[in-house]
């Protein structure tokens, strides 16, 4: 059975509650008697593996390539 972290509407007070998957979130405070909600954390996410590519993201604007003047797009051909 997971155990789960509720913190007390009246007092703030932070504890564990062993609970069942399909048990119903509600607990009361140890300390005061009151009703107690569910707090919840964020899941971080770990990138593994070699499954990421550079075009994966977008360049930074100071890799970006400025745009090209008209006689360079007519011609195909860039100046040096």
């Amino acid at each position: 059975m997971p155990i789960y972290e509720y913190e007390c509407i009246h007092c703030q007070h932070r504890f564990d509650v062993r609970q069942g998957f399909k048990d119903k979130p509600q607990a009361k405070c140890p300390k005061c008697k009151e009703t107690a909600r569910r707090v919840f954390h964020p899941t971080p996410i770990i990138f593994k593996g070699s499954g990421f590519y550079v075009t994966d993201h977008r360049p930074a604007e100071s890799d970006a390539k400025p745009p090209k003047s008209k006689s360079e797009a007519e011609t195909g051909q860039s100046k040096k």
